[in-house]
């Protein structure tokens, strides 16, 4: 965990009451934009779902008007017109049905699209004719439609649900049987259902509605400008745009660059809910300097990048890739380069005791084992160390298709494998978090790094260049490229001081009873989490820009109302909060001490990814309910192709959820402990 001076921040943001135009939003400098709680994350990156792209389109509306963007969260969908009336918020801009009732309320903006509402209900269970009970969010404008499509012979009764709700949680109840069916939009339909077999939608009859935005009655400019904004834009969601050869003038038309890259921790990952990654930042970057919409296309990894750019999946490629020849003669035109590495290899520590660290890498592999991808970079530069040995002393390469780096380097640690190798980068990032293998040599010198394109895009290259000329160790390169590589290698091994006594057992523990005890949880969980979080340094801050004791993200924060993370009771009730918000994702008949680890695994990598894990859990004939033993073995599996290509949330680096929930867990039994000899020390007194 790297520690990092106080640093100035932005001031929170501090809501008012404004009820003015266009023009008195401007003299604010402000857009402040309302969504109900528990949209976030419906924002993940499914190819078709409009919640992310108009979250983005959002905010680059309001960079265009020389605005800073503010969202605004409140309780429910019930809760966004009036705190729009009361002047709490400029611009309500979700997934929004225009329907005859808010339009008596607010001004609705040229429909984004049209959907026509959808009953859904599960395969297997024939709603009978007479009462229906319909679960809907609290604010719903679904209302509306089931008291116009019932009837003498079904009466669809609506059932609203209190709190943040969100559609995977509307879908999930109703393929358990939790509810008797639910009502969704057409255009969240087409893609969300294809993750649930078991439900089947109903077009309601003469139920076909427009989605739009929505300002005060009175904010004629604003509505104005946003009319403009879409008939500029066409509104045309990039992930549904057919491959295509293009250049930069085609590009520009469509307002949207395609970036084929890699799902790792180098290029594009997501880390609790925030899509991040060095080339990613470089090319969002890229992207608003050109007014561009960005793009990522992830094909299956054994899907070669070079063919998928051919092919028109793409624009770029932009995944940590080394320029070779042998991708020259693949048709790729590289940029300049933005990096320099070394591929190193890889061993694990239990097998390096007895290494000669002096032993050269051409003399060390002859004869061994090594484990690479045959879409590397490095299984060309093994082929080219071959020729270089004698027969007899020939390197065995091993090609392991589709795996990445971080799982060959498992291999490796876990004594599958002999050797990998991995570029030094990577190498930089796999040792913040693990101290379980190590380099043992370089199998090359320096490499260039460099996004590529066709040798068809001229234009696409000049342009790249420059952006890489101008912005190369700037600031900007250089703060991203510290953000992600530049992160000492945490502490391992080291014990703490012996506890002798639970009277402290952290500089908090005062701030940490006064928020968990209202929130039933047990303090010395808490502290235990606080500890694998941030080593009780209320300063520090990880790579991906998580903040204080808690380790809460920014973005999460303002959802749950608290900024200044730094400080410690804001980190510390944070952190709390976010774990009941986590908590009650999960059913509530799962027994008491799972919840609580499974909470826990949801805090480190997401709830997303720990529901896929139980939904794999139940596949391999385990437990789904009980996380050790049974989840977290399927949260390792998440990170090979095979399964987590068929999971909804994607890939996920196991080993750290299951290394945080494990760790976590021990340190607490060690306080419990320790309180049990307090406990026989009073009673022999």
């Amino acid at each position: 965990m790297d520690v990092v001076e106080e640093e100035p921040l932005p001031p929170a943001f501090e809501n008012y009451v404004e009820r003015g135009d266009l023009d008195a939003i401007a003299a604010r400098g402000t857009l402040r934009l309302l969504a109900p709680l528990g949209l976030e994350e419906e924002a993940l990156p499914r190819d078709g779902l409009p919640t992310g792209e108009w979250r983005a389109l959002a905010e680059k509306f309001a960079h265009q008007r020389g605005l800073e963007p503010q969202w605004i969260y409140v309780e429910d969908f019930a809760q966004l017109i009036p705190a729009l009336i009361d002047g709490r918020g400029d611009l309500i801009a979700v997934n929004f049905s225009r329907t005859p009732q808010r339009a008596e309320q607010v001004a609705f903006t040229r429909p984004l699209e049209y959907v026509q509402e959808q009953l859904i209900t599960r395969r297997d269970r024939l709603l009978q004719n007479g009462q229906v009970e319909v679960a809907l969010r609290n604010g719903s404008a679904f209302v509306d439609t089931l008291v116009q499509q019932s009837s003498e012979e079904r009466v669809l009764t609506p059932h609203l649900l209190d709190g943040p709700v969100t559609q995977d949680e509307l879908l999930s109840g109703v393929a358990e049987g939790q509810f008797e069916a639910t009502v969704i939009d057409s255009n969240l339909a087409e893609v969300v259902l294809a993750d649930y077999p078991s439900l089947q939608a109903e077009n309601l009859r003469d139920s076909r509605r427009a989605i739009a935005w929505a300002v005060r009655r009175d904010s004629q400019q604003l509505e104005q400008a946003l009319n403009e904004y879409f008939t500029e834009e066409h509104l045309v969601a990039a992930q549904r745009r057919a491959s295509a050869l293009r250049d930069w003038q085609q590009i520009k038309q469509t307002r949207t660059l395609r970036v084929l890259t890699r799902n790792h921790p180098a290029s594009y990952f997501m880390w609790r809910g925030e899509l991040m990654g060095f080339d990613y930042d470089l090319l969002k970057r890229f992207a608003k300097d050109n007014d561009l919409r960005l793009s990522m296309v992830v094909p299956g990894p054994e899907v070669d990048l070079a063919e998928a750019l051919a092919a028109g999946m793409g624009d770029v490629i932009a995944a940590s890739l080394t320029v070779t020849e042998a991708r020259k003669q693949q048709g790729l035109v590289f940029t300049r380069p933005y990096m320099q590495v070394t591929e190193q290899l890889i061993a694990a520590v239990d097998n390096t005791d007895e290494l000669d660290m002096a032993v050269p890498v051409a003399e060390r592999l002859q004869g061994q084992s090594v484990a690479v991808n045959p879409l590397s970079s490095y299984y060309s530069s093994l082929q080219l160390l071959q020729g270089t040995l004698p027969e007899q002393s020939a390197v065995d390469i091993l090609t392991v298709q589709g795996a990445t780096t971080e799982q060959l380097i498992n291999a490796v640690a876990e004594g599958r494998y002999d050797y990998t190798v991995a570029d030094s980068h990577l190498v930089q990032i796999e040792q913040t978090y693990r101290d379980d293998f190590m380099v043992v040599g370089n199998l090359s010198g320096e490499q260039d790094i460099a996004w590529a394109v066709r040798g068809d895009q001229p234009q696409l290259l000049e342009q790249l260049n420059g952006f890489l000329n101008q912005y190369y160790r700037g600031l900007f390169f250089n703060v991203t490229y510290n953000k992600y590589f530049r992160e000492e290698k945490r502490i391992r091994g080291k014990h703490r001081e012996r506890l002798r006594d639970t009277s402290e057992l952290s500089p908090y523990d005062p701030l940490v009873r006064k928020h968990a005890v209202p929130a039933d949880r047990d303090w010395r969980m808490v502290v235990s989490q606080m500890y694998q979080e941030s080593r009780f340094n209320p300063k520090a801050r990880s790579f991906a820009g998580a903040r204080g004791l808690m380790q809460v993200m920014p973005r999460t924060g303002q959802q749950l109302g608290i900024t200044d993370l730094y400080q410690p009771e804001n980190g510390i009730r944070a952190g709390i909060s976010y774990l009941g918000w986590l908590e009650e994702r999960f059913p509530r008949d799962l027994p008491f001490d799972q919840k609580i680890y499974f909470t826990l695994a949801a805090y480190n990598a997401g709830h997303g990814h720990v529901r896929d894990a139980r939904v794999l859990a139940e596949r391999l004939g385990k437990d789904p309910n009980r996380w050790f033993g049974n989840v977290e073995d399927a949260m390792l599996l998440l990170s090979q192709p095979e399964h987590y290509r068929k999971a909804r949330f994607g890939y996920v680096r196991g080993r750290e959820p299951v290394n945080y929930v494990r760790q976590i867990r021990d340190r607490y039994f060690g306080y419990l402990s320790v309180a049990k000899n307090e406990r026989a020390s009073e009673l022999q007194q």
